[in-house]
């Protein structure tokens, strides 16, 4: 089997060291651009976050990918430490002693325009946040309610552990065929998060507020909308490899419904901190502060606040020993 490693520009030097460490192995570089159909696996650096980049990309082969992380902490879904695929590798070339799990991907349609691919979920919001707006949602061309909240989530059942289930989404076991719905901060109280089937035309339309409004990927890449956002099933769904069984979607996700348990206790700036490093990947405590807007202060002191929990990792950077970088555990 022809295994390649993805070199996408944005994590070089990740791709750098893999390259080192398998360099006797005969596998090389390819670029998102020169993929070869008969590949028969694609090793993606970067973590999640490298991992969900990939899968925004809706041209990928339908080849798995065997994600890795460099440091202590693996993610919920690349599971390998650089360090460690040379352990690997073996069997990757030679054996089938591994799992390949099937993750749906959303199709996204914002004002009739041009699509996009989301793999946790895509939501609504003001481009402020707290800011009220009023969306009308439709499931199958039935209009389901008209609201008026802080926004709305789409999510698929790998997403449904992510930003959905802090706002009081379901947990939705992986392998579910189906989406989560769920309102965020509702003025009706009757709003509840809902589940429908993975073949369901969602669509939330006549959406308004007194500021703009963007549609949100992985919560990541923003998306000025104007009027609607309409989600379905993508056609070609993710595959990951999993290398071994004591990192499956339940566990991580049992991990993940602890994890909220304690957010409940937490201050709203470890739970911005957290969700930051979780869909950014590892980031120093300048990055941070930089991304959240929050002030310095407020920063270390949630960091030390999640260090003492053990919610994340912290080492120092390769490239500055006077810097630090945090990770999710």
């Amino acid at each position: 089997m022809e295994i390649c490693i993805l070199d996408d520009g944005i994590v070089p030097n990740a791709v750098k060291t893999l390259l080192e460490r398998l360099k006797y192995d005969g596998i090389k570089k390819v670029t998102p651009d020169n993929i070869s159909s008969d590949i028969g696996c694609i090793i993606v650096p970067g973590g999640d976050k490298g991992i969900r980049r990939y899968f925004r990309n809706p041209n990928v082969p339908p080849a798995p990918i065997l994600g890795v992380s460099e440091g202590d902490a693996g993610g919920f879904l690349s599971q390998l430490d650089s360090k460690e695929i040379g352990l690997h590798i073996d069997r990757l070339h030679n054996t089938k002693n591994y799992n390949i799990v099937e993750i749906p991907r959303l199709k996204v349609i914002v004002d009739d325009k041009n699509s996009h691919i989301a793999l946790n979920d895509a939501a609504v919001f003001s481009a402020k946040s707290a800011t009220l707006i009023e969306y009308t949602l439709s499931v199958n061309k039935h209009e389901v309610w008209h609201d008026s909240g802080d926004g709305i989530i789409v999510s698929t059942p790998m997403g449904s552990t992510a930003y959905s289930m802090s706002t009081g989404g379901p947990v939705i076991f992986q392998g579910s065929d189906v989406f989560g719905i769920v309102p965020v901060n509702s003025q009706d109280v009757t709003r509840r998060p809902i589940v429908v089937p993975s073949s369901s035309k969602i669509e939330v339309s006549e959406i308004a507020s007194h500021i703009r409004c963007d549609t949100i990927l992985d919560g990541v890449d923003r998306l000025k909308v104007k009027e609607s956002v309409k989600y379905s099933k993508f056609k070609s769904p993710a595959h990951i490899i999993r290398m071994e069984d004591n990192t499956t979607s339940v566990s991580a996700m049992i991990k993940k419904v602890h994890l909220a348990e304690d957010l409940l206790r937490m201050p709203p700036s470890s739970k911005l901190i957290l969700k930051m490093l979780e869909y950014e990947g590892e980031m120093s405590q300048k990055e941070l502060i930089a991304k959240t807007f929050l002030p310095a202060r407020t920063v270390r002191i949630a960091l030390t606040r999640l260090l003492e929990k053990g919610h994340i990792h912290r080492k120092v950077s390769i490239l500055d020993s006077r810097q630090k970088i945090y990770s999710i555990s």
